[in-house]
Formats: structure tokens, C-alpha cells, sequence
């Protein structure tokens, strides 16, 4: 199991029980599964809403629960591996598990199957949910009602990843952020192919690391979807020459030339890219 921080679930008063004997921790505990509940939730570093987001988990994500530290729990995302805190109250039973999973970008949760009642919150692509019934052209589900034709039966993927980048272009920059109303770069990478039913880790470290072929540093050699890698941030190719990124130049997900990213993040943050990848 992985001694990185942020994948193993230990921290020096409590660890899961699978780790006894590898890390040390004053006590040591099963996890239990739960999932997400809300539309979504800030998984922090700490226990405290203090405490900086490190990312996002989304309605439906399964969780490994180990204990309830305050108004949060320490937990580890089933979907990426990453280990945090969560409000307690965005937690709930593993069952029913989600039968549908949004893929509009955004959708409304409404009291009822009716455009014109006020809406309770929203769901951002990729949220999963467990529909209970259909009225109409609506979905009943436990936190309301959804627009039927903004989601697919669970399982459906969007496959063209850079396609779903697409359809993020402006939605603003958000440290942690994951979802469609606030993304970082990796986790605008993790939420376009995650729902394109491929795996994905959460950090953009990780993710040069564990994702595909490496690509020899020619521009000519890049196709549409192809990553490209600097020293804390990734984006993605919409085709030879285009990167699509969330950045905080734009403070939003922005298209433009690579060259120009390029030679304006040598100069002023990430430095020269470390690599192009295939995912």
C-alpha cells in the first residue's frame, strides 16, 4: 500500500487496520463503507472547515469510513484512493447504490417533477445517483427530482475526453475544485476521464506517473487528448496545437495555443513541461 500521505489512511492517532504493522498510530480500526449523500463535499487535509480543500467528492462516491473526529469524518475516496476528512453529514449507508449518473454538465434538483418549483441545489457531471422511480420526464431519487434526460443508467461513459473538457471551457478556477461549478487542472483531467469510465488519480503528480505512454517532446507527435505535464499542473490537447487547462492565469478552464502556454508558464510559474503523455 502506497506510503503517500495522501492515499494511506493513517494519521498518527488512528490507521486502518490493514496498515498494522507498517505505520505506526495509537489505534487501528476497519473501515466501513459509505457514500456521499450530498450534491458534494470538500474532502480537507484536517479536520477543521479551515482547513484548505485538497478535492472534492461527488454524489454517489463510495467512501472508506474509519471515525467521526468532530463535525467530520476521516475517510478515504473508493474512487481515487485519496484520504481526508468530510463532514460527517455529507456521509450516508453504502446501499442503495447510484443506477444513474449525471452527464449534462450541471442539472437542478427539484421538490418536485415541475421546471417552475424552486430548485433544492445541483448536481455536477458525474454525480451518480440512485433513482427510486420516474415521474414523467423526471427521475425521483432521494434528494429530489431530476431531469431524466440529463442523466444515462449508470455505467454510461462519454468517451472522447477532451469533448467533455470542451463542454467545461470557462467554468472557473477553483483550488480542489471537481466539479462543474469549480476546477483545478487535475481535477478537470480526473472528472473527464472518470466519466469516461477510465481510472484516474486525483493530483497531477500522480497522474504523470500512472497514466499511459510517454511521448517524446515534439509537438508534431501530439494528438487530441494527449496530457501535457509541468511541475504541478497538466492540461490536456484538443488537437496538434491547443491545450485546454483550468488554470489561475485565466482563473477559469481556457483554450490556447500551446506554444503560448508554454512560453508563459516558463516564465512566470511551473516551469518547462516535464512531459506529453497518452492516456
Amino acid at each position: 500500500m502506497s506510503q503517500d500521505p495522501r492515499l494511506t489512511p493513517a494519521r498518527p492517532h488512528l490507521a486502518d487496520s490493514r496498515l498494522r504493522g507498517i505505520v505506526e498510530a495509537a489505534r487501528f480500526v476497519e473501515g466501513q463503507e459509505r457514500r456521499l449523500r450530498v450534491p458534494s463535499a470538500p474532502l480537507r487535509r484536517t479536520p477543521s472547515p479551515q482547513s484548505g480543500t485538497e478535492t472534492e467528492a461527488l454524489l454517489g462516491d463510495a467512501v472508506t469510513f474509519y471515525a467521526e473526529e468532530g463535525d467530520h469524518a476521516f475517510v478515504q475516496l473508493q474512487r481515487d484512493g485519496y484520504v481526508g476528512y468530510l463532514p460527517v453529514e455529507s456521509l450516508g449507508p453504502a446501499d442503495p447504490a447510484p443506477t444513474h449518473v449525471v452527464t449534462a454538465v450541471r442539472t437542478f434538483l427539484y421538490p418536485a417533477p415541475d421546471l417552475k418549483r424552486p430548485p433544492l441545489g445541483h448536481l455536477s457531471l458525474g454525480a451518480r445517483l440512485p433513482a427510486t422511480g420516474r415521474e414523467g420526464d423526471y427521475l425521483a431519487t432521494p434528494l429530489g427530482f431530476v431531469f431524466a434526460p440529463h442523466c444515462r443508467e449508470a455505467g454510461f461513459n462519454l468517451p472522447d475526453h477532451a469533448a467533455t473538457a470542451e463542454r467545461l471551457v470557462g467554468t472557473p478556477y477553483l483550488w480542489g475544485g471537481r466539479t462543474s461549478l469549480g476546477l483545478d487542472c487535475s481535477g478537470l483531467v480526473q472528472l473527464c476521464l472518470h466519466v469516461a469510465g477510465r481510472e484516474c488519480p486525483r493530483d497531477a503528480d500522480m497522474q504523470e506517473r500512472a497514466l499511459g505512454t510517454a511521448l517524446p517532446d515534439d509537438p508534431a507527435a501530439l494528438e487530441r487528448g494527449d496530457l501535457v505535464f509541468w511541475r504541478g499542473h497538466v492540461g490536456l490537447m484538443l488537437d496538434r496545437d491547443r491545450l485546454i487547462h483550468a488554470n489561475g492565469h485565466h482563473m477559469a478552464v481556457a483554450v490556447e495555443p500551446l506554444v503560448e502556454a508554454r512560453a508563459r508558464i516558463l516564465a512566470n510559474s511551473y516551469g518547462p513541461v516535464t512531459s506529453f503523455r497518452r492516456p
